[in-house]
């Protein structure tokens, strides 16, 4: 136990003195030195971190500003990527006009590789558990009120548009803002130097291997929803694992994804309640396709484990079989590849089609080393600024992948951030204090809960009617006949699918 003062010091001490020694005393260490200082600094290099660097690069009111941006993985790999002309990365996003838009701004959409992009104008949506089916044409609403054409997203692959940051910002001459290598030992308040600037209510940042200390203005968390960032600030983040898991992997499909009669380029999704979620098939140029499959750890497993033939088959059959046919293929065992593939091509011949059949691609193979599997979780933080502190991205806000949506999120964030941050240094203002990061925190904040919340609630109105019995019967009908009204004329005279299709947009 820590004796008292007078004790520890073997004797009276008079007031005066004890009144200096009880006065805290700031330590200085011989080999401590003063921060670097820097107006924005962010952590992480993910396309969201990169693409508000470029943003603030790209702007005559914040290109000025001294920036860092600390990865610790090597960057001049993402910035060499390459790939053949006929193999496409098995992590791509569909990227809304807004998010288009926004890369445009700063540059950087003339940096992707416009021969690796897809856009798409149309989704076909449907449910296994019934009859129901949902279509979106944004072409055809375009023409409807005689309107230029519209696209509801682009299909990028995250390496292309990685790359593509990168090049704008070496292109700015920004290359000097990466810290690339460079991990985050530790960050800590810093101090108030008697000589010096008061960095008292700082972040102060400790790097490895070894460099400066560096102090940041405004420290921006765009380090993944496990952020230390946002775990420094002391802002908590809730939510909950799905259980599921998303499966993803390029293809190989027998047409173009093009309806030849309408031109146009459609993306496919068909919810499977007893397999944990929906399926994803979403086109890539030359008769290339990007899945995603959020199903069950046990299916993500099986799936991931199963010879490539055996894989086609299942994704095939995924998009065409009955549940209860799924159910009994993935019972079959990873050992029965040739029964797979033969179970599925007699279900195929012998099923009675479906009013969705004539539009269902055909997957005729999968490419090699691109089956690959993620944990689902929605995470959302109690609040997206702090003293000093502004989080991006995951680190703000993590949501199910069925509306393809993560990376929109995060790209608007991005763009937010950076307009606030250009809104301060125009009006004069400290751009990492409290008050003018509001701007940030009132338009964000309830825009991602909206956000992800909608899809929440979306994937769990999916779920019901997973099961056999009566209740499950009629989640799955009332279901049907909610998408059914979604589709009739009623909900397009009333504007409301007009409206649904719009905020797919990003608009």
């Amino acid at each position: 136990m820590l004796k008292p003062l007078t004790q520890r010091l073997g004797g009276y001490v008079c007031r005066t003195c004890r009144a200096s020694l009880l006065v805290p005393k700031r330590r200085h260490y011989a080999s401590s030195a003063t921060p670097e200082i820097y107006d924005v600094v962010t952590v992480g290099g993910g396309p969201v971190g990169l693409a508000l660097l470029a943003a603030l690069k790209a702007s005559p009111k914040t290109k000025h500003l001294r920036t860092a941006l600390i990865e610790f993985q090597d960057l001049a790999k993402q910035q060499s990527w390459s790939m053949a002309s006929d193999h496409f990365s098995n992590r791509a996003s569909s990227l809304t006009p807004a998010s288009v838009e926004f890369l445009e701004q700063s540059g950087t959409w003339s940096h992707i590789e416009q021969e690796r992009i897809q856009p798409y104008n149309a989704m076909q949506v449907w449910d296994a558990s019934n009859d129901a089916v949902m279509r979106f044409d944004w072409r055809a609403e375009a023409q409807r009120y005689n309107a230029p054409p519209r696209v509801v997203a682009t299909m990028t692959e995250n390496a292309n548009l990685t790359r593509a940051l990168l090049n704008r910002i070496h292109e700015l001459n920004a290359g000097d803002s990466l810290m690339v290598n460079t991990k985050v030992g530790s960050v800590e308040m810093g101090e108030n130097e008697p000589d010096g600037a008061d960095l008292s209510s700082w972040p102060t940042l400790s790097l490895e291997p070894s460099a400066p200390k560096i102090a940041a203005r405004l420290l921006v968390g765009a380090d993944g929803f496990n952020s230390p960032v946002r775990a420094f600030a002391g802002i908590s983040s809730h939510g909950w694992d799905y259980h599921r898991h998303g499966v993803v992997a390029t293809l190989k499909v027998a047409n173009p994804m093009l309806l030849e009669e309408s031109g146009t380029s459609v993306a496919y999704q068909r919810f499977l309640p007893q397999l944990g979620g929906p399926i994803a098939i979403l086109p890539l140029p030359n008769g290339h396709a990007s899945l995603v499959w959020s199903t069950t750890p046990a299916n993500a497993s099986f799936l991931k484990s199963i010879e490539p033939a055996a894989f086609v088959a299942m994704v095939n059959a995924a998009v065409r079989c009955s549940e209860t046919d799924l159910v009994y293929m993935t019972g079959l065992g990873t050992q029965s590849t040739q029964q797979i593939v033969s179970e599925y091509n007699w279900r195929n011949e012998h099923t009675k089609p479906t009013d969705t059949e004539t539009l269902v691609p055909e997957v005729l193979e999968v490419q090699e080393n691109s089956v690959a599997s993620f944990p689902l979780r929605f995470r959302q933080a109690t609040t997206l600024t702090g003293p000093r502190i502004a989080l991006v991205g995951d680190a703000a806000h993590t949501i199910h992948p069925l509306a393809g949506q993560g990376l929109n999120l995060g790209l608007a964030d991005a763009r937010w951030l950076a307009e606030t941050i250009a809104y301060a240094v125009e009006h004069g203002m400290d751009l990492g204090d409290s008050f003018a990061l509001e701007r940030y925190s009132s338009d964000r904040f309830g825009k991602g809960l909206l956000m992800g919340g909608s899809v929440d609630a979306l994937n769990w109105i999916y779920q019901l009617g997973s099961g056999d019995g009566m209740l499950s019967s009629l989640f799955s009908n009332a279901r049907g006949l909610g998408m059914k009204a979604f589709s009739s004329n009623i909900a397009e005279q009333t504007g409301l699918k007009g409206a649904i299709m719009r905020v797919a947009e990003g608009a």
